[in-house]
């Protein structure tokens, strides 16, 4: 059997620093934040991740939901089948996201700024929520000049899929819209995920430049509602809004659009481009003591996803790859 060729999926999107604690409502209250969700840093948040070093038994865990991903991705794949790409500083985070991401075989070619700091992610676990708080940093300085670098583009143009975290539209949606034309033209798969609700709410147009390239579009039940509210649809049932981003305008028509939400323990939900029927995939059960830590689950899902979809299994088992590496994730702390 031939060797399997290498650095077959490639991943964007901002690489962090997860800073993860257990906290409680004070905390939450100290910084104006809910239980559950996900936000970029104010200046009003920015003490939180010295608070969470110093006062809170924090955690560094190499974070940003792509990387997670691509993780997640490379456990299942032979070894040296991921490479991601994003922006880091020149630092000691930076040292320990290198160090985290080669422990586990992922290769990262990060954009290095010598004068901006590595990103980081506040991530604050109350019961089974977790809020997070991210100041972008170096990764927010990733630029279309380091993905046309000769070395990189090689890259991409050897990869058989893609995968972009939806928290890159923040970043540098021209990087995205490079990669998203590529796998048009070269008709490789193009795997995006919606990311948070605020990235549909208001990164609107950067978003939808890119819908006509999705092959395969993931979310939760959250950010589908923020979709179908952001584009005045008017649906509330996932199944509905589903099948609308499963049949917007698409570019490759070589490929259907398949459209995914899942709805934590309730069944993924699934859509295909110009198919009536929307199925459902019922979630692998998990006994609710075994539950550690849903941090990260959504980035464990696409990893498994993207993982089946890069070694050409049927949708039904990619589906299936997410969810029991989804199930793996929430068993252990942070997106491990």
């Amino acid at each position: 059997m031939a060797a399997t060729k290498e650095y077959r999926l490639l991943c964007l999107e901002n690489p962090l620093l997860d800073i993860q604690a257990f906290g409680d409502q004070a905390l939450l209250d100290k910084y104006g934040l809910k239980a559950n969700d996900a936000i970029l840093a104010e200046e009003k948040h920015l003490p939180i991740y010295e608070d969470l070093l110093n006062n809170y038994d924090a955690k560094l865990i190499a974070g940003g939901a792509a990387q997670n991903t691509a993780r997640g991705a490379q456990y299942i794949l032979a070894p040296n089948s991921v490479v991601y790409l994003g922006g880091a500083g020149d630092d000691k985070y930076a040292a320990i996201l290198r160090d985290a991401v080669k422990q586990v075989g992922l290769r990262v070619e990060y954009r290095v700024d010598p004068k901006i700091p590595t990103g980081r992610c506040g991530v604050v676990i109350t019961g089974h929520n977790r809020s997070m708080v991210t100041e972008l940093g170096a990764a927010n300085h990733y630029d279309l000049e380091h993905l046309k670098r000769p070395d990189i583009w090689a890259l991409v143009e050897n990869a058989e899929a893609y995968y972009v975290g939806g928290y890159h539209f923040t970043v540098c949606p021209p990087a995205i819209q490079e990669l998203a034309k590529q796998a048009a033209e070269k008709n490789k798969p193009f795997i995006l995920s919606l990311s948070a609700p605020f990235i549909p709410q208001f990164f609107k147009e950067p978003l939808d430049a890119s819908a006509p390239y999705w092959d395969y579009v993931i979310g939760n039940e959250g950010e589908a509602a923020a979709y179908s509210e952001s584009h005045g649809l008017g649906l509330t049932d996932v199944k509905e809004i589903a099948k609308a981003l499963a049949n917007l305008p698409k570019i490759n028509t070589q490929r259907k659009r398949v459209a995914i939400i899942t709805q934590g323990t309730e069944p993924t939900v699934v859509a295909i481009q110009g198919e009536d029927e929307v199925k459902e995939y019922p979630v692998h059960e998990l006994a609710k003591e075994l539950i550690n830590d849903t941090n990260g689950a959504g980035d464990a899902f696409a990893g498994g996803f993207c993982a089946g979809i890069v070694d050409g299994h049927s949708l039904e088992e990619s589906v299936n790859m997410g969810q029991w590496l989804a199930r793996l994730s929430i068993q252990e702390l942070g997106p491990s």
